[in-house]
């Protein structure tokens, strides 16, 4: 019978005392979106795109324009390898604005960081990218938050990850160093 087991001498073993070294292979070698994906705990490769393009928005709000285009020179590098034209893209263009209107806006007002500006605070940091993001209510916003910030710091030089906690408010900076 197909069901009955031909080798009735070999041990039982417990897979929660073996370390699997493939699990910790596969984690490096993660593409970005794969990375928000698992760390976050989104559904899927799109929920990760869209909430990462929000975070990056907010970001690039608190940010100077020449700010944004360091962090943006940096981003060179697939963002899932596929063959799905919705997510055949480089990371860069998840950090670039898909409005056009919008993204002229940003590159020619202030950043909202300053005196006399309007303020970016981690709160209103986190609201933005939960309501905007369309965040299921499965996934913690502030995990998702760092799941972001820990796969876009992958790809950022030490300078590059410094420069942009310098942008943050108190709350989302330390969400950046934990990441």
């Amino acid at each position: 019978m197909p069901d009955e087991a031909t080798r009735k001498n070999i041990p039982e073993i417990d897979p929660t005392e073996i370390e699997d070294q493939r699990t910790a292979i596969a984690d490096a070698h993660r593409s970005f979106l794969e990375k928000v994906m698992v760390k976050a705990g989104f559904a899927d490769l799109y929920d990760a795109r869209d909430f990462t393009e929000v975070v990056f928005r907010v970001m690039r709000d608190l940010m100077t324009t020449e700010a944004a285009d360091h962090v943006e020179a940096e981003l060179h590098r697939e963002a899932v390898p596929t063959k799905e034209k919705a997510l055949q893209m480089e990371i860069s263009e998840l950090w670039k604005d898909t409005n056009p209107i919008v993204g002229f806006l940003s590159r020619v007002r202030p950043p909202w960081q300053g005196p006399g500006i309007f303020k970016i605070d981690s709160d209103r940091f986190l609201f933005r990218v939960a309501n905007e993001g369309g965040l299921p209510r499965t996934v913690e916003r502030e995990r998702a938050v760092k799941a972001v910030f820990a796969a876009t710091k992958d790809e950022l030089s030490s300078e590059r990850i410094q420069e942009v906690a310098s942008w943050l408010p108190d709350h989302v900076r330390e969400l950046w160093e934990q990441a």
